[in-house]
């Protein structure tokens, strides 16, 4: 089965008549998809043979025995009414926006029938599969290479990529026509990269960290005077860590508290002590406590992977997300739903056990990958996922990225996934400066270059340094412009792969950088050997993805209703007084940056100390300026958004 390793980054009747002019009036972008030249009597399952598998890399065919694990999803009873309907609850303009289903209605309109399940099931069997699994959204089969390319009418051929082999269709694979309308994809076919399953148990708390200090209680509180100067001035000292109550200052929380919603988070593999962690987290930082039964974990019956996917590093990820929602939304219900691995099938589960039930009104997700590995048909698996929780009223909130443009990551610039999707809502990150009093002073786009202190100390080597972080964002070189974006996003970023409009990212953005970033509480691993909780400032889209999850949960409060599939109604607020517009130069020509001193080995001085300057707003080569742009979107939450949604 495909396992792409993901990254934590850190009445009927009335309505057919209306939705296909609904359609039309906000199209949303899909994956393109290679063209297929199928056998006569069936049709072809597009863009399930991947970019990568091309001539050039072709090193011929695939042993006849190898096995193959293989999903084949279900398209359900109708796709495009399923497009039509997501696409219209989720716009303000449409007579039939907030007109959400329950999953039951949702499933008896769109989801598969027992007869489309057992028809390809039948086919797979019949050409020598074997079903290891039948749900309401895919069928798993395993066999053998060649009753794989018998099922599917392709041949599988072993392709270089990246310095390594892997196994791919020659050409698209497809279906009997007999049964390709019940079919939306098949993933497994190709095995980039490849890892080896086996039974595993969830390790104990990862490696402890902490930061060193000086620190700044609020932004500016503590000046560097004995480090040299920066944009020539003295530079305060990065903040301990912002808790709730400067967060919900900064963004205009008011009197809400996200009473009445449920957040979802979706991570991999789940903390044990996340319980206890965020009890002591709220009690020592001013935050509510937590109410019995407020956080619930939803787990699988086991995990895999633990060792490829650094399962304990997972627990981290999910203690900031559920701190920070909890900082921003206090009465907001919180339940974390735990995928068995860091692969995409696992993580997909995780995302249908919300849609399937209707855990949440709003679904918080810190992990991607970059666009370059994911393939259409797992593109189109996660989309159809994304429009089951429109109808229903689901939004889905992605981290854009830690890595700015990707180059320095990738050699190439790139968007991250799932948040290239034009069903999500993509968040990006600025550098967050609150001030005495909780006051809001002033927000940049994220993007952080690093210079260390000379040997002398008496100046920063090779000032202002070189890139180490910063806000995902760019162009999609695989999903159309969708409608929302027209008319907001210049053409000069839709179109900086082509002539073609195509989906941006990020939508809106919340406070990410680790400099400016949130105080964390966790239990950990400390090199005595010894396990127990200690607190540290940490950051990323990460960071800004659960923030904006809380203050959309706040929002919802306010509206009384559900927010469903936020795109449509963010951007028609675009360039509003509800918005910051976050620039790169917030102060004029000023140059800001922030001091750190760093325990080299992350946990105490016994290794030295490292000093270092930060320059903040320097995004790789992406730029936060007026109006939309690619590392903070229509900007973050400004006070008077939450309250905008009143009713």
């Amino acid at each position: 089965m495909n396992r792409r390793r993901i990254r934590p980054s850190r009445s009927l009747i009335a309505v057919a008549a209306v939705l296909p002019a609904l359609a039309g009036a906000l199209a949303l972008g899909v994956p393109s998809a290679q063209a297929a030249d199928p056998a006569p009597g069936r049709v072809a399952l597009q863009g399930t043979q991947p970019a990568w598998a091309t001539g050039a890399a072709d090193q011929g065919s695939a042993a006849a025995a190898a096995p193959v694990t293989a999903r084949v999803y279900l398209a359900g009873r109708d796709v495009k009414a399923l497009t039509a309907y997501a696409t219209a609850v989720s716009d303000p303009h449409s007579p039939l926006y907030g007109k959400y289903l329950t999953p039951a209605q949702a499933r008896a309109r769109f989801g598969a029938t027992d007869a489309q399940k057992t028809a390809v099931a039948n086919w797979l069997r019949g050409a020598g599969l074997t079903v290891v699994e039948v749900n309401d959204h895919y069928i798993t089969v395993t066999g053998s290479v060649e009753a794989t390319q018998k099922a599917f009418a392709t041949q599988l051929h072993t392709y270089r990529k990246d310095g390594r082999s892997y196994r791919a269709p020659a050409k698209d694979a497809s279906a009997p026509a007999s049964v390709a309308d019940a079919v939306l994809t098949v993933s497994g076919l190709d095995d980039a990269p490849h890892r080896v399953g086996h039974k595993d148990t969830l390790p104990g708390p990862g490696a402890g960290f902490r930061n060193a200090g000086p620190f700044s209680s609020y932004f500016g509180s503590k000046t560097a005077t004995s480090l040299p100067k920066a944009y020539g001035h003295k530079v305060p000292y990065a903040i301990k860590g912002y808790t709730g109550k400067q967060l919900r200052a900064a963004y205009g929380a008011g009197k809400y508290t996200g009473k009445g919603v449920t957040v979802a988070i979706t991570d991999a593999f789940a903390s044990p002590t996340i319980a206890k962690d965020a009890r002591i987290y709220a009690s020592r930082n001013g935050d509510a406590a937590w109410k019995t039964g407020q956080l619930r974990q939803v787990t699988p019956a086991k995990y895999t992977h633990t060792k490829d996917c650094d399962a304990s590093g997972w627990y981290g990820e999910e203690t900031l997300d559920v701190e920070a929602v909890h900082a921003v939304a206090p009465q907001a219900n919180v339940v974390y739903v735990a995928g068995a691995s860091c692969n995409d099938p696992d993580l997909l589960d995780a995302l249908n056990k919300v849609v399937d039930k209707r855990l949440a009104d709003i679904v918080s997700n810190s992990w991607g990958d970059i666009e370059a590995n994911e393939t259409p048909d797992v593109a189109k698996a996660y989309d159809h996922t994304f429009k089951m929780g429109a109808v229903e009223g689901i939004g889905f909130y992605f981290s854009s990225g830690d890595n700015g443009d990707e180059v320095a990551n990738t050699g190439k610039k790139q968007v991250d996934t799932p948040a290239n999707s034009a069903w999500v809502t993509a968040v990006g990150g600025t550098s967050l400066a609150v001030g005495k009093g909780d006051t809001y002073k002033f927000e940049t786009g994220w993007g952080t270059l690093k210079a260390g202190l000379s040997t002398d100390g008496k100046t920063w080597t090779d000032f202002p340094g070189a890139f180490t972080s910063g806000a995902g964002g760019g162009t999609s070189t695989t999903v159309a412009q969708p409608s929302y974006q027209r008319h907001v996003v210049p053409d000069s970023l839709a179109k900086a792969n082509g002539t073609k409009r195509m989906r941006t990212v990020p939508d809106v953005a919340a406070v990410a950088d680790p400099n400016t970033g949130f105080l964390v509480g966790q239990t950990q691993t400390w090199p005595s050997g010894k396990v127990y909780y200690d607190e540290y400032r940490i950051g990323g889209t990460s960071l800004a993805a659960p923030v904006i999850a809380g203050i959309q949960a706040l929002a919802q409060q306010a509206a009384r209703h559900p927010l469903g599939f936020a795109n449509p109604v963010l951007y028609s607020r675009f360039d509003t007084k509800l918005y910051h517009d976050v620039t790169d130069r917030p102060l004029g020509a000023q140059g800001l940056a922030v001091a750190r001193t760093d325990f080299i080995n992350g946990v105490d001085k016994s290794k030295g100390l490292a000093s270092s300057v930060r320059t903040l707003g320097r995004d790789s080569s992406l730029r936060a300026v007026r109006g939309y742009d690619v590392v903070t979107g229509v900007g973050s939450p400004a006070p008077g958004y939450v309250s905008s949604y009143r009713r």
